[in-house]
């Protein structure tokens, strides 16, 4: 038996050392769940290549520069609609005021013409017929004139859109 005393000795020193290396193994292993837990990658952000990204960009400028072009397109004709609208308005006005001045001055509802009578004083030697006649050349001459300033503010008004349009052509 002694020539088994080495072998066993050996062997003893073997089972020992695989004992150590078992319990350093137990060590190392000991914490793989929680290093599988943390090596393990998850994804926050979906990454994408940088030509999809561009694409993607590319179709959106594509759909949406044409609808906010359209929508200026139709507030810039809305706005020079309401342009036209307030110099007709204003011309409109400019005529009205006119004619209310000439009724002013020539009906004595003025402040320096002193009132007048119901009845116009007849000059000597005219007739009825004669009166009327007059009477109606008066009116005819201030619908005239009416008609007149009405044509120069409608003048006036165009020459006025022609210098915007104009304006806007350069532009």
């Amino acid at each position: 038996m002694a020539s088994l005393g080495p072998a066993v000795s050996s062997l003893r020193s073997s089972l020992s050392l695989l004992e150590s290396s078992i319990s350093i193994l137990d060590e190392g292993v000991s914490d793989f769940p929680r290093l599988c837990k943390v090596l393990q990658t998850q994804q926050h952000f979906e990454l994408l290549p940088e030509p999809t990204l561009r694409e993607a960009q590319q179709s959106l400028v594509d759909e949406i520069v044409p609808a906010i072009n359209q929508l200026i397109s139709t507030a810039e004709n809305y706005i020079n609609q309401l342009g036209r609208k307030e110099e007709s308005l204003k011309a409109r006005s400019e005529l009205l005021e006119g004619r209310l001045n000439n009724n002013r001055s020539s009906s004595g509802f003025g402040g320096s013409q002193p009132v007048r009578s119901t009845k116009p004083p007849q000059p000597v030697g005219l007739s009825d017929t004669k009166m009327l006649e007059m009477k109606r050349m008066q009116q005819k001459k201030e619908r005239l004139q009416y008609a007149i300033e009405r044509l120069e503010l409608q003048s006036k008004q165009r020459e006025r859109e022609l210098r915007k349009s104009m304006a806007i052509v350069r532009d």
